[in-house]
């Protein structure tokens, strides 16, 4: 028996199914999120760098260079490693992946993104200042630091690329990074500072505070399991919940309502890893600092400092690895002053990728009240809000601020 009712189901209480279902709720329609946990931003939302990367216009491709596609093929490489007993699962979609990445195909998917990207941190400012918490975002910027010139020239090459389309940056030699963070050490060939990207101090109370914002407004946040959704007369249901809309927003985990509906969406997983850790002594970190040509990334967060891997190829749900932590835990030591680890053992979290490194947002093809709002590959955060609106508008018949075209379902064939 059905007992509650609402215009739309938002499945989904991470970054991206929160802001959606505030935008619907911004225009009018009666919203009901569903979550498996009792607090909103649980999963691959609680676990991430903290960056609202305004600046990040160009996606993150599969690489074109030999010498690194052969470290990865190797395991070699701190910024990726792979399970070789789990490589058949996804090696299909990493073939996608390489081939999605051609320099014409990657300029596609950046483009196509530019708009959102641009957009991202102006839609946060405003979700922040409506859920009142401005103490979260922190005006730094961050860091990415290298250590031979020659992954330094390659970064300075992309940042005049990106400047190219408004992303500002400076470039900062060893005087200039000890003037910005005095506590690192090692022997640098110079950073990138990115200015504009906002930084979250707690991700995940972020997600909170916007899902607080919700129920304020009149929404309804509701646990129960979004794999028991159905189509009925009228609409959709999960569990006792109905509605005549429904919106996929489970990330990583939307293949398990999708797929059962007959769609072969290429979704891929990108697992990562992180732990917080107490700074020694009276030491302090001012930025976020991507340690680039090792692969790890240390970020001032409210539970400590956080230090955040690679990526990870591996199943979905196959069990956590430590080996990216423990590579990364004596390099990261050495870099800036770490105490104890807060936490007993790191946190794993999977961020949605399809093969385009373009999320999948707008109408289910074969199933009318059905839409999707998953595959935010590294950008979970940063484009929560803006693809909120995205699907927003276009649900409700308001013209979309950007052309949603890209991202359509049906593009995948």
């Amino acid at each position: 028996m059905v007992q509650l009712k609402a215009d739309v189901l938002v499945l989904g209480a991470g970054m991206v199914g929160v802001s959606a279902a505030l935008h619907l709720q911004k225009l009018g329609r009666d919203v009901i999120l569903v979550d498996r946990h009792e607090r909103a931003g649980e999963e691959t939302s609680y676990g991430n760098a903290g960056l609202i990367e305004c600046a990040s216009v160009f996606p993150y491709m599969f690489p074109r260079d030999f010498k690194q596609i052969l470290q990865y093929a190797l395991n070699r490489s701190p910024q990726v490693r792979y399970s070789i007993s789990d490589l058949p699962d996804f090696l299909p979609w990493l073939v996608r992946y390489y081939f999605a990445s051609s320099p014409q195909r990657a300029l596609h998917s950046a483009m196509a993104e530019l708009p959102l990207i641009q957009q991202s941190l102006v839609e946060h400012e405003a979700l922040i200042d409506e859920a009142g918490v401005p103490e979260l975002l922190r005006r730094t910027g961050w860091l990415k630091l290298f250590r031979s010139e020659t992954s330094l020239a390659k970064a300075v090459r992309e940042a005049e690329r990106a400047g190219q389309y408004g992303v500002a940056s400076e470039i900062l030699d060893s005087k200039a990074i000890a003037a910005r963070e005095p506590h690192l050490t090692g022997d640098f060939a110079g950073a990138v500072h990115l200015p504009a990207p906002g930084f979250i101090a707690d991700p995940a109370a972020l997600a909170r505070a916007y899902a607080a914002l919700f129920v304020r407004k009149g929404g309804r946040f509701v646990v129960a399991d979004a794999r028991s959704l159905t189509q009925e007369a009228g609409g959709w249901r999960v569990d006792r919940v109905a509605a005549r809309e429904a919106v996929v927003a489970l990330g990583p985990w939307s293949d398990l309502v999708y797929r059962p509906l007959g769609y072969a969406i290429p979704l891929g997983f990108k697992r990562g890893y992180h732990l917080h850790l107490k700074p020694g002594g009276n030491a302090v970190l001012n930025h976020p600092v991507l340690d680039s040509d090792l692969g790890f990334l240390l970020a001032p967060m409210n539970q400590g400092i956080r230090l955040t891997t690679g990526v990870e190829f591996a199943r979905r749900d196959a069990a956590p690895s430590p080996i990216q932590i423990d590579r990364a835990l004596p390099r990261a030591r050495s870099l800036f002053p770490l105490g104890e680890a807060i936490e007993a053992k790191p946190w794993m979290g999977r961020r949605p990728c399809l093969p385009d490194m373009l999320p999948v947002i707008g109408r289910a093809p074969r199933h009318p009240g059905l839409w999707f709002d998953f595959g935010h590959q590294h950008h979970g955060l940063t484009l929560g809000p803006v693809t909120g609106r995205l699907l927003a508008e276009m649900m409700t018949g308001v013209t979309p601020f950007a052309d949603p075209l890209p991202f359509a379902a049906d593009r995948f064939g």
